[in-house]
């Protein structure tokens, strides 16, 4: 490619996958379960391939493109229109979902294999591709907008995707109305820049924010950037499920496995963490912003990484996980470290995905059994499933030369540097995380993989070993566990190379680099923790070896030794725990009352209010007096003036005499007046 990207080849991208989506979801029967499959990892095959081709241009070649594709209306000056703006930041997430879709698009085959569902499925998850590419790929807000809503509709459908199970369809109405709330604040944001900057358009957004930070909220003393900022954080609170709008994400688990791996570990929840990346040059002039940014990340990371401690079911364990690593990507946010934040989500896509769909892989073998108390010794039935989860778990507790090592250090490293309000509570926050990290990380592993086999007698029976009409993996009948089919671990061991090695290939370029020096901007006089990254950095084997002896490193080992003295050598010591703790595990497994709290005091005062604004407002001022009390009195004034209409010749005859006798009287009486003064 040139340095000219080709408008027609960047169209391809998010199209392919549109057209895998309208085949297989209008056209299923016709091309069938094989005709669905091929016709969607294809569309997202084509997708995957030109992204790799656009980030070699933008990388190598210096290749830009910001331009509009189509204009859909202009309102005065305010200009509606699809276009795309391909840069560093752009094509690097181009890649990654293109990728990760894929992975998950092959996956799949093998795990909905007996589904009734198979093309609606993939239907689905091609349109999700789609969304994610419109969002990531845009140039103004109202395409943001667009791909931001559609990605919450199509994860709507999925989380649902077994619309028969009662705990799906709790989820995914869940998942709508709590990412709802946070959507609310983002248009409030969007709404703010329009009215006040009076475009849609990113860059001219950005060129006018110096200004719009001189000015104040209309009758309050609060800095509009600052309040717009927050506004659009709000946004991605809900979308990257930040406290306390997380509460949706651990029951979306309800969802098939692959959607898990593909919304909820490398796309969708990452959505928030990309446009605050992208929002850059507005977040720099709010330091207040960015405080709360950072203080809402070092919660989500710390108090979601305890809930992982004490979950059973195995994809539960990954979701908070997710919860958790979505915190040390807010914090760097608010540390002003964006690329830090944005390089631990490509190495955390991988991961995380790779942990995903190796708990999928688990289930299969498991025979839809999600309690990983009812497994161990799996290492020696699924050795493929085996060593690609330890391979992703040492990636997730930053081991030195693996991906999450250097994306986490750094977020580590940049937080310590940081001189925000809040930078104290958000460092003590991650290096606590990281012990916690390793400690549910390798929680899992051990009582997964090792230990006693205690899959033939189940010490804790429960609802995952009865099937229902949408068993996860079709099959009906118990067996051993095994080893899944190759289109289950092909995906596995794909994902598990860059689990590996991505960080060490990619640190210098987009943290040192100029990859992102035109899509994210760092006010380094006010904010100089990347500066200070980048006074330290002497390469990525010279920062691995350091991370041996640094506290991180000591904290994930803790982490993992206490999981393995706790669930392999003596194993009564958590129980001994729990019972001296009684009530902190109490309020973990109530996690921390956050479901009780919204469904107990804010649902009904939503919906007290709700219907307080639909009888007073609604029926009550609307429908009872603007609109049925303007018609009655049209009719009442109607019944006055059609006594008037007797129909009577001599009544019409009399009524224009004294009409004219009066309109005389009226223009005469002047003239009438003067006379009578004489």
């Amino acid at each position: 490619m040139s340095a000219t990207l080709n408008p027609n080849l960047l169209l391809a991208v998010p199209l392919a996958p549109l057209a895998g989506a309208v085949i297989a979801g209008l056209f299923g029967k016709t091309v069938g379960r094989r005709g669905a499959h091929v016709v969607t990892i294809l569309g997202v095959l084509i997708s995957f391939v030109i992204s790799a081709m656009v980030l070699k241009s933008v990388a190598v070649d210096g290749a830009r493109f910001n331009a509009t594709i189509y204009e859909w209306m202009v309102l005065g000056g305010l200009k509606m229109e699809v276009g795309f703006l391909v840069d560093g930041l752009t094509a690097m997430m181009m890649c990654v979902v293109t990728f990760v879709s894929l992975m998950v698009h092959i996956y799949t085959i093998g795990y909905m294999e007996e589904d009734p569902g198979y093309q609606r499925f993939f239907s689905y998850i091609s349109l999700f591709t789609f969304s994610m590419l419109m969002l990531v790929m845009s140039n103004n807000f109202l395409q943001l907008f667009f791909g931001w809503e559609a990605v919450g509709l199509v994860s709507y459908l999925l989380i649902g995707f077994w619309y028969t199970k009662p705990t799906a369809i709790f989820a995914n109405m869940k998942a709508f109305l709590v990412n709802r709330v946070g959507d609310f604040g983002f248009i409030l944001g969007i709404g703010l820049i329009v009215t006040y900057a009076g475009t849609l358009n990113y860059a001219e957004a950005f060129a006018k924010g110096p200004e719009l930070a001189k000015w104040t909220l209309p009758g309050t003393d609060w800095m509009l950037i600052t309040v717009t900022c927050i506004c659009l954080f709000i946004g991605a609170m809900g979308k990257s499920a930040q406290f306390p709008l997380h509460v949706w994400l651990p029951d979306s688990m309800e969802g098939p496995t692959p959607i898990s791996a593909l919304i909820h570990a490398a796309t969708m929840v990452t959505a928030g963490i990309f446009m605050v990346a992208r929002m850059s040059p507005l977040f720099e002039l709010s330091d207040t912003a960015l405080s709360f940014v950072i203080v809402i990340g070092a919660i989500t990371a710390l108090f979601m990484g305890f809930l992982g401690i004490i979950q059973n079911d195995i994809k539960r364990v990954v979701a908070y996980s997710t919860l958790s690593q979505l915190g040390y990507m807010t914090v760097a946010l608010g540390a002003s470290a964006y690329s830090v934040a944005v390089f631990h989500l490509m190495t955390h896509a991988f991961f995380k995905a790779l942990l995903f769909l190796a708990a999928g892989s688990v289930i299969i073998g498991m025979h839809h059994d999600q309690d990983i108390r009812n497994m161990g010794g799996l290492r020696k039935y699924m050795p493929i499933t085996w060593i690609t989860s330890l391979l992703g778990s040492l990636a997730l507790i930053g081991t030195p030369l693996f991906a999450g090592f250097y994306s986490k250090d750094s977020i580590i490293e940049a937080v310590h540097a940081s001189q925000l309000p809040g930078a104290g509570f958000a460092y003590f926050a991650v290096m606590a995380g990281v012990f916690v990290t390793a400690f549910y990380s390798f929680r899992m592993y051990f009582l997964v993989f090792h230990g006693k086999e205690r899959f033939r007698h189940k010490p804790f029976p429960g609802e995952h070993d009865h099937h229902d009409d949408h068993d996860e993996h079709g099959h009906g009948h118990a067996h051993e566990p095994h080893e899944s089919p190759w289109v289950v671990t092909a995906p596995l061991l794909l994902l598990a190379v860059p689990s590996v090695v991505i960080g060490y290939l990619t640190i210098g370029p987009l943290l040192y680099g100029d990859l992102f020096k035109d899509a994210i901007f760092v006010d380094a006089a006010k904010h100089p923790a990347m500066a200070e990254l980048a006074e330290h950095f002497h390469g990525a084997l010279a920062m691995a070896l350091h991370g041996l002896s640094a506290p991180p490193f000591w904290l994930a080992l803790a982490g993992v030794v206490t999981a393995y003295v706790f669930y392999m050598v003596k194993p009564g010591i958590p129980a001994a725990i729990a019972r001296t703790f009684a009530p902190i595990v109490t309020i973990l497994e109530n996690k921390y009352y956050m479901d009780w709290i919204n469904e107990n005091i804010i649902a009904p005062a939503a919906r007290g209010l709700g219907r307080g604004l639909w009888k007073g407002g609604d029926v009550g001022l609307i429908d009872n007096i603007v609109i049925d009390g303007s018609a009655r009195a049209v009719g009442a004034l109607a019944a006055v003036t059609r006594r008037v209409q007797t129909g009577h010749l001599y009544w019409y005859a009399l009524v224009m005499i004294v009409g004219v006798v009066g309109l005389m009287t009226w223009q005469l009486w002047p003239y009438l007046g003067g006379m009578g003064a004489k």
